[in-house]
């Protein structure tokens, strides 16, 4: 009998305008309010697994993506200055529940 492993493969980028639904899912899967903003995503097997915005990151509580969510904060530039690491990122509006 064989294991199915999953996809080690993770896709750092920028979020787009068409990544709105997928993070309001991630945010409500997390217990928390959608990001806003200028947001980095992670991607695993296709998925959207992690994000961080400006102030926090969401997550999947269900998959292991602590160590996502480091890289997501590597790739903004961690603790440095706001105006250097967010150069590029796609903005997401701030999505309002009906």
């Amino acid at each position: 009998m064989s294991t199915l492993t999953p996809d080690p493969t993770v896709v750092i980028r920028a979020a787009r305008g068409s990544d709105g639904d997928r993070l309001a899912q991630l945010a409500l899967l997390d217990s928390q309010r959608p990001l806003a903003g200028e947001i980095l995503v992670a991607e695993q097997g296709g998925e959207l697994v992690a994000a961080l915005g400006a102030d926090r990151a969401i997550a999947d509580p269900f998959r292991p993506t602590a160590d996502l969510v480091t890289l997501l904060r590597v790739r903004s530039g961690g603790a440095a200055g706001t105006s250097s690491r967010r150069r590029g990122l796609a903005r997401v509006p701030h999505l309002r529940t009906a």
